[in-house]
């Protein structure tokens, strides 16, 4: 965003090259931990739209379509879809929390309103709700719900429902993407990737060819970047901190009630960025 508040779609653009080129084969926007509940469906339509003509040759773009309206979050897929986008991410209905049937019930509706794959994303510690087994079980009968952003911290059921489902799985706790690696997830969808995109890129290399000594060293040299990202304040704040400190985006603004990182913070993530190397 501009100083002003305003949304930066040049600078948008710009992010969303540099990750790509920098070995992401995949961009997630108007992801939950980014700004989306403060911004219009107007300006989400717009960056979407952006990111989509700066790099949607080159790799996935998935939007952010999800919400605790179902109404609202079946028009946000149909715009992706009019948009261009290649698949949707669907978070849990927060703050409401709705019963099991209503999951059933809220995802279904999502899948039906377009023709685009849909990423289930489960996130209870947000929502207020984690999705049931049962759930699972239900959804992943429909053809187009095809895989889940898991930041629940079971591994264990991540295995089982891997196993009953079929549905591919991908890290959405950027400390446990290895361990979700090792458990048999098919990638990530991440944070604080955006400030270290090589280093990640390095890590998933070094998993697919079997180098887990090599994925294991990149996952050590990542932590002090992930703590001062995911653990010292809400994660698009360090993120942005991490980009401007980079020189990637000319200004660390968000929108409240999200306040930029002060220089405490903006130190912890210039230090984990060197730690990377």
């Amino acid at each position: 965003m501009r100083p002003d508040g305003s949304v930066d779609l040049d600078a948008a653009q710009r992010v969303a090259t540099h990750l790509v080129d920098a070995g992401h084969d995949g961009l997630v926007v108007s992801g939950t931990t980014g700004e989306s509940p403060t911004t219009s469906a107007d300006e989400k339509d717009a960056l979407l739209r952006a990111v989509l003509e700066a790099v949607g040759d080159r790799c996935v773009v998935i939007a952010g379509a999800g919400s605790n309206d179902t109404a609202k979050s079946v028009e946000s897929v149909a715009l992706a879809q009019k948009a261009g986008a290649h698949a949707v991410l669907a978070v849990t209905p927060y703050y409401n929390k709705p019963p099991q049937a209503g999951l059933v019930a809220h995802f279904t509706a999502l899948a039906d309103a377009s023709d685009l794959p849909v990423m289930v994303y489960d996130i209870p510690g947000r929502s207020g709700i984690a999705i049931a087994r049962e759930t699972y079980l239900r959804i992943a009968e429909h053809e187009r719900i095809t895989a889940v952003k898991d930041a629940r911290g079971d591994l264990w059921f991540a295995s089982r429902l891997m196993q009953e489902t079929g549905l591919d799985w991908y890290s959405g706790d950027d400390g446990m993407n290895l361990a979700h690696f090792g458990n048999g997830a098919v990638g990530f969808v991440g944070v604080t990737s955006q400030v270290a995109p090589t280093a990640y890129r390095e890590m998933a290399d070094a998993v697919v060819a079997g180098r887990w000594d090599d994925a294991r060293a990149v996952h050590r040299r990542l932590a002090p970047l992930v703590d001062a990202v995911m653990n010292v304040t809400q994660g698009a704040i360090m993120a942005k901190a991490g980009l401007a400190a980079q020189g990637l985006i000319d200004s660390p603004t968000v929108r409240l009630p999200l306040v930029p990182a002060d220089e405490e913070q903006t130190a912890l993530v210039r230090a984990g960025i060197s730690a990377v190397g």
